[in-house]
C-alpha cells in the first residue's frame, strides 16, 4: 500500500478498492461494468429524449419515469469515473474533498430513487382509483414541484452528516471497501467522534427509505382493493398490467439495496470480492434495468422507440 499524505497526522487521501485478488483480471472485469453503465447512460437519455419530444408522451407517468431517468444517470456518473478509473488505471487515490462528495451525491440519488419510486406507486394509485381526475390531480406542474421537491428533500437529509465528514480527524490507515466512497466507510477510517452520524445515517434510512417502502405497499394495497372491486376480469387485469413496470422497478432497486445491507451486516466471514460485487450491482443495476423495464413492459415507450428508428431509417 503507498504512504498516504497526511496532514496533522490525519489522512486526507483515502484509497479506492477494485476487486481484492482479482487485480489481474481487472481489465476483463471492467468490459461488463463498462457496457453495463454505457446502457444504462444511452437508455435513460432515451427516456429524456422521447418523453421530451414525443406528445403522446405528454402524461403525469411518464414525467414521473423522466425523474427516474434524471435520477437514474445521476447514480451512474457519480460512481461510474472512479469504478473505471480503478478498474482500468489502478486510479485508487482520492482526495478528502473529492471523497465527500461522491458520497454525498451517491447517497442522495439513492434517498431520490427511493422517493420517486414512492411518488410513482401514488401515480398509480391516482390512476386507477380516481381515473376520471387523473389528469387534473397530477397535472405537469405538479409533478415538476414534486420532483424538485423530492430533489432537495434527498439533498438536504444527507447534508448534514456530509458536512460533518469535513470537521474528521481520519488517522485509521486502511482502503475503502468499494470503488467508489460510501459514507459507512468513510466514518470507519476516522478517529473522531462518529456517534452522530452513524445514529443520523441509521434515522435516515429507517425513516426516509423505510417510509417510502411503507407507503409504497399501503398504495398497492389500495390498488389491489380497487382492482378487484371492478367487475370485468378483462379491466381487472387491463389496471394490473400498468403497474407491473413500476412493481419491477421497485424490485430491481430495493433488493440489490437490502442484499448488500445483509452482505455488509452479516458477510464479516465473505470474501472481499462479494462486498465489493454486491456494491457494484446496487448502484448500476437499478439504472441498467430501469429502461429495459419500461421499454420492454410499456407498449407507449415501445411505440415512441419504434417511430424514431423508422424515421431515422427513412432519412
Amino acid at each position: 500500500m503507498p504512504n498516504l499524505p497526511r496532514t496533522n497526522f490525519s489522512f486526507t487521501t483515502f484509497l479506492l478498492t477494485g476487486f481484492p485478488g482479482l487485480e489481474w483480471a481487472h481489465c476483463w472485469i471492467s468490459l461488463p461494468i463498462f457496457a453495463g453503465y454505457l446502457v444504462a447512460v444511452l437508455g435513460n437519455i432515451t427516456i429524456l429524449h422521447l418523453v421530451r419530444t414525443e406528445n403522446s408522451l405528454h402524461q403525469p407517468m411518464y414525467y414521473f419515469l423522466a425523474i427516474l431517468a434524471v435520477t437514474d444517470l445521476g447514480l451512474c456518473m457519480s460512481t461510474l469515473p472512479t469504478v473505471l478509473g480503478v478498474l482500468w488505471f489502478d486510479a485508487r487515490a482520492i482526495g478528502l474533498v473529492s471523497c465527500i462528495l461522491q458520497q454525498h451525491f451517491l447517497h442522495s440519488f439513492s434517498f431520490m430513487e427511493s422517493a420517486v419510486l414512492f411518488a410513482m406507486a401514488l401515480d398509480r394509485l391516482v390512476a386507477i382509483r380516481f381515473p376520471l381526475r387523473y389528469s387534473s390531480i397530477l397535472s405537469g406542474p405538479r409533478v415538476a414541484l414534486a420532483g424538485a421537491v423530492l430533489g432537495l428533500r434527498s439533498a438536504a437529509i444527507t447534508a448534514a452528516p456530509s458536512l460533518r465528514l469535513f470537521t474528521f480527524q481520519y488517522c485509521h490507515p486502511g482502503a475503502l471497501s468499494h470503488a467508489y466512497c460510501l459514507h459507512q466507510d468513510m466514518i470507519r477510517l476516522a478517529c473522531s467522534d462518529t456517534r452522530f452520524n452513524s445514529i443520523y445515517g441509521l434515522c435516515i434510512i429507517m425513516l426516509a427509505m423505510g417510509s417510502d417502502v411503507l407507503f409504497i405497499l399501503v398504495s398497492y394495497t389500495v390498488i389491489l382493493c380497487t382492482v378487484l372491486s371492478i367487475a370485468s376480469a378483462k379491466e381487472r387485469l387491463k389496471a394490473l398490467n400498468t403497474c407491473v413496470s413500476h412493481i419491477l422497478a421497485v424490485l430491481c432497486f430495493y433488493v440489490p439495496v437490502l442484499g448488500l445491507s445483509i452482505v455488509h451486516r452479516f458477510g464479516h466471514r465473505a470474501s472481499p470480492v462479494v462486498h465489493v460485487l454486491m456494491g457494484t450491482v446496487s448502484v448500476l443495476f437499478p439504472p441498467l434495468m430501469n429502461p429495459v423495464i419500461y421499454s420492454v413492459k410499456t407498449q407507449q415507450i415501445r411505440r415512441a422507440i419504434l417511430k424514431v428508428v423508422s424515421l431515422g431509417k427513412l432519412r
